[in-house]
């Protein structure tokens, strides 16, 4: 079962959306920093996977960055507020335009 939920790092002054599948692997990540909540990342584990082996793993990264590299049962000094499927899907929308906008021309 799929679950969704954000943190907020103010080191970085970032928010950091997940969703997460059953094994605690995150398998869409959103990251919006400052006030203004940019979008600095908006990843897909299955479209890097996808891109990665075709190739072009370095190129989705530099257009959508990545999903975190450790199961979220490993993570330490996160406290997450959960989300409905349907606020994460509202921010992704609007982080991947943003991003596929803005760094795709780049």
């Amino acid at each position: 079962m799929r679950r969704w939920f954000r943190s907020y790092w103010d080191e970085e002054d970032i928010w950091f959306y997940f969703e997460v599948d059953a094994d605690g692997w995150v398998a869409r990540q959103v990251e919006l920093q400052g006030a203004a909540g940019t979008p600095i990342a908006a990843a897909s584990l299955a479209e890097w996977r996808h891109a990665r082996d075709a190739g072009a793993g370095r190129a989705y990264e530099a257009t959508y960055g990545f999903t975190a590299e450790v199961p979220v049962h490993e993570w330490e000094g996160h406290d997450p507020e959960p989300l409905t499927r349907d606020e994460f899907d509202a921010v992704w929308r609007r982080a991947r335009g943003h991003l596929r906008d803005h760094r795709a021309g780049s």
